[in-house]
């Protein structure tokens, strides 16, 4: 049977930004607005975040070149490229691998009038929205000029097509954002809304956790894909490197 998908498919989320600690602070001090000056799109990572990046280039470049990711796909967002940049210059991709590949429909979540507020500040100046997202759950509620996660869900089918269509048998290293892992998650594993929001719940995405799935072929109705790796956190444990895990910082809920 022909192998539709990736030999081996790993999914990380970028490390630490800039944005992470702006509203880790911000939320601490119950400020309305993220104290952060740039587009999202734009947000660096931090130089603990650098260091993250690092330590799992380094864990990837610890596999033989035969195992390791021969093409790595990015989100456009500055955090997501120095991410997938500093894996590569750790040795974590195979020798014979093009630079890391920008596929907007790997982009974080967008969050319209929401942009740069915490949850304090969302509720103090759109009560009405608040309360219709209360209503109607994160997974389906898109504030003005965002996006829900089933928007985002809807690109990711794109972006996971094109996949299977130019990579077939390669391994592949997709380097993204919280909510894009837990919708590839969600799209992977055939998943519904209620299963994808109790795995949010469990706890946030790490910054820099591999997840990392293979493909059983036995399965006479096609290739199924097959969870290996979750979160896993090894590789920063080994480098001690700081594991962290805040929402991204323009996300004013998830």
């Amino acid at each position: 049977m022909r192998q539709r998908w990736p030999s081996r498919l790993w999914i990380v989320r970028h490390g630490q930004s800039a944005g992470n600690v702006a509203r880790e602070e911000a939320d601490a001090a119950g400020l309305d607005v993220i104290d952060i000056a740039v587009r999202d799109v734009d947000v660096p990572l931090s130089a603990l975040g650098h260091r993250q990046a690092r330590a799992v280039g380094r864990w990837f470049a610890s596999l033989p070149d035969e195992e390791r990711p021969e093409v790595m796909l990015s989100s456009p967002y500055l955090r997501a490229r120095q991410t997938a940049q500093e894996i590569c210059e750790a040795g974590g991709v195979s020798g014979a691998a093009r630079p890391p590949i920008v596929d907007e429909r790997l982009r974080e979540r967008e969050f319209g009038i929401f942009d740069r507020l915490t949850m304090a500040g969302i509720r103090e100046r759109f009560p009405d929205l608040a309360e219709h997202r209360a209503m109607l759950g994160k997974f389906y509620h898109r504030a003005p000029g965002g996006e829900s996660w089933a928007d985002v869900i809807l690109r990711l089918r794109s972006a996971l097509d094109s996949v299977s269509l130019h990579y077939a048998d390669r391994r592949v290293l997709i380097v993204c954002h919280q909510v894009v892992v837990l919708c590839i998650r969600y799209i992977l594993e055939e998943m519904d809304e209620a299963q994808v929001l109790a795995i949010d719940r469990q706890g946030e995405v790490l910054n820099c956790g591999v997840c990392e799935y293979d493909f059983d072929c036995s399965d006479p109705l096609g290739c199924q894909p097959r969870l290996a790796k979750y979160n896993f956190a090894a590789p920063l444990i080994e480098e001690d490197a700081p594991i962290t895990s805040e929402p991204d910082a323009m996300v004013a809920s998830r």
